[in-house]
């Protein structure tokens, strides 16, 4: 078994703080490393890719999983839309030697954590400020302005919870925040 085997890496933020780019940046810079694709119900937006991105399911598709208890974790971000883990998206990575890399919403990534513990590293994403935030979620330009809104009062609650996690890292400047989250993961992965 390889040392990455078996564990999990756990990238959560509100909507905005960069931890997609950084899953990004890592997945190209760390061996052993591999992303879980994760389920959800909403429609794809921008370029997003089913299979890519996110598998894009039904809601009626979603909740048929849920029944068949397909997930590791799901939770209901907003109302109508419902993101999970599926298990076989784990599981095939960990066959495969690797660690599992999550990009996830902060419930859900607590979660995570309270259930693999020690073998999970927690790493809450966070932007410099709530105006920081919501500049970079329309600058993104994927959101409606009602929609950024919405994420915008989710984000104070949201890094409330930053202390439920291994460790925070300001992404105020997108190189030190590559860096240090490089080095938390190498750390982790040679455990």
């Amino acid at each position: 078994m390889s040392t990455s085997q078996g564990k999990l890496v756990i990238f959560s933020a509100p909507s905005g703080s960069g931890k997609s780019t950084l899953v990004q940046y890592l997945l190209k810079e760390v061996p052993g490393f591999a992303f879980s694709i994760s389920a959800t119900s909403r429609a794809p937006r921008g370029t997003e890719k089913d299979g890519v991105d996110y598998y894009f399911l039904s809601n009626e598709a979603f909740q048929q999983r849920v029944a068949e208890e397909a997930f590791l974790e799901w939770e209901e971000v907003y109302p109508g839309t419902c993101y999970g883990t599926l298990k076989s998206e784990v599981e095939k990575r960990w066959a495969a030697g690797q660690a599992v890399a999550f990009d996830i919403d902060v419930v859900g990534g607590k979660n995570l954590k309270a259930r693999y513990g020690e073998h999970a590293l927690a790493l809450f994403i966070q932007a410099p400020s709530i105006e920081e935030l919501e500049r970079r979620l329309i600058v993104r330009g994927t959101d409606s302005s009602d929609k950024i809104k919405q994420r915008i009062e989710k984000a104070s609650w949201e890094m409330d919870q930053s202390p439920f996690f291994d460790h925070t890292i300001i992404n105020d400047d997108l190189d030190r925040a590559k860096a240090e989250a490089k080095k938390l993961l190498i750390e982790f992965l040679a455990k």
